[in-house]
C-alpha cells in the first residue's frame, strides 16, 4: 500500500510548482534565480458583475435593445457612460454604466460588466533558480536544502534567521519569552496557547512562528496576523515530533524560508520550513508516495498517537480489529516511547 511522505530532510533537491489560481502574467525569467518573497507571477480579476437589462429599462424587446446597444465585448467605460440610446423628441430614453467597469458580454438586451478590479500576486514560496516557465499561470522552482513540512500554515509566506526557544518537544511558548532581541527574527517555539504569545510575535515585526501544536482557540486570530504562522503537528498540546524538532533545532541561527500555505493534500501543498545549504554535488529529489513496509519510520496522523514517529515493526495480513470496533488494514507500530501499537495504515505518514 503506498502512503503519503512527511518530509523531513537533511539535505534534498527541492521542485516546488507555483500557479497562479486563473490565467495571468509570468513576471520571471527562466534560471532566474528568486527569493521567497519575489512576485513570480501576477493575475487581475474583478470582484463584481452587474446585470443591467437594457431591454426592460427601455421598454422595448430584446431584440429591439440589441439595435440601440452602444458598447461591446472589451469595452471599458467610466461612471455615467453611455451604454444604449433609443433617442426620442421628447423624453431621452438611454442607459449609462452604473459605475466604472469593463463589459463582459453585450447582446440578447442585456449587458454585463465587472467592476472593481483586485490583483492576485504570486510569490516565490522559496528561494531558488525557476527552472521551468508555466505560460499564462506561474513556475517552478529548483532549490538544495533542508526540508520539514508542516500540518497547518495562515497563508503568509517570509524569510529571515532563525533563533529556537524550544528545549523539550513539550516545550510551551508564551509573551514573556519573547523580547526585543527577537525582533526580525524566525522564532521556533513550542505549543501556544494564549492569544498574547501571537500579539507579542506581531509587536516584534516577527518574519514567522513555527510552532510544535496551537490551541485551536487561536486559529482565527493566527489567520489575522500579518507575519506566517506555521504549525508542525496538530491543535491542542502536542509536543514536537522528534524528527523535526532534532532537525530544526540543529539548525538554529541559519537564514531560513517559512512558506505557511495552506493544506491541501489533493494539490499535494504543505506548509514547510525551508533551509538552503551549500552543496558539492546536488542531491536527489525526494518522493512523495512510498510503499509501506516493515523497517520504515513513520509518523501518525490522527490521535491517540497523532504526531509520533515509530518504526514498522510488520504489516498484518487482511483486516485488523482496532480499539474503535471498526477492521481496517493495519501495522503494528514500535512507538519511541516503546509502547508497540496497532495502527491503521491510513493513518501513517512515511518519514522521509
Amino acid at each position: 500500500m503506498l502512503a503519503p511522505a512527511y518530509h523531513v530532510l537533511p539535505l534534498a533537491a527541492i521542485v516546488r510548482q507555483r500557479t497562479l489560481p486563473i490565467a495571468g502574467r509570468v513576471l520571471a525569467r527562466l534560471n532566474q534565480r528568486v527569493n521567497a518573497a519575489d512576485v513570480v507571477a501576477e493575475a487581475s480579476f474583478s470582484r463584481e458583475h452587474t446585470l443591467i437589462n437594457v431591454a426592460r429599462m427601455l421598454n422595448i424587446s430584446a431584440h429591439e435593445a440589441d439595435r440601440f446597444i452602444k458598447v461591446k465585448q472589451g469595452s471599458e467605460v467610466a461612471q455615467g457612460a453611455l451604454l444604449a440610446d433609443a433617442g426620442g423628441l421628447l423624453f431621452a430614453r438611454t442607459v449609462r454604466a452604473p459605475r466604472a467597469g469593463r463589459v463582459i458580454a453585450a447582446g440578447g438586451g442585456q449587458i454585463l460588466m465587472e467592476a472593481g478590479s483586485a490583483r492576485i500576486e504570486l510569490r516565490a514560496g522559496l528561494p531558488g533558480v525557476v527552472s521551468r516557465i508555466i505560460p499564462e499561470r506561474g513556475v517552478e522552482i529548483r532549490a538544495v536544502g533542508a526540508l520539514a513540512q508542516g500540518v497547518w500554515g495562515n497563508g503568509r509566506i517570509d524569510s529571515g534567521m532563525m533563533t529556537s526557544l524550544i528545549e523539550k518537544q513539550d516545550d510551551v511558548l508564551n509573551a514573556e519569552r519573547l523580547d526585543m532581541s527577537m525582533r526580525s527574527l524566525v522564532i521556533l517555539g513550542g505549543h501556544v496557547r494564549d492569544a498574547n504569545t501571537l500579539r507579542a510575535a506581531m509587536d516584534l515585526t516577527v518574519r514567522g512562528l513555527i510552532l510544535s501544536s496551537l490551541h485551536s482557540s487561536l486559529i482565527q486570530m493566527a489567520r489575522q496576523m500579518k507575519y506566517p504562522i506555521l504549525v508542525l503537528d496538530g491543535f491542542g498540546a502536542m509536543p514536537m515530533n522528534s524528527a523535526v524538532f532534532k532537525l530544526l533545532t540543529t539548525n538554529a541561527k541559519r537564514e531560513i524560508t517559512v512558506n505557511a500555505e495552506r493544506f491541501d493534500r489533493y494539490e499535494g501543498v504543505r506548509p514547510e520550513v525551508y533551509i538552503p545549504l551549500p552543496v558539492s554535488t546536488e542531491p536527489d529529489e525526494p518522493q512523495d508516495f512510498y510503499y509501506l513496509a516493515a523497517g520504515q519510520t513513520v509518523r501518525m496522523r490522527r490521535p491517540p498517537y497523532a504526531g509520533a514517529i515509530g518504526i514498522i515493526e510488520s504489516l498484518r495480513p487482511g483486516l485488523s480489529l482496532l480499539p474503535s470496533g471498526l477492521r481496517a488494514p493495519a501495522a503494528d507500530v514500535k512507538i519511541e516511547s516503546g509502547e508497540t501499537a496497532i495502527v491503521p495504515l491510513a493513518n501513517l505518514e512515511i518519514v522521509g
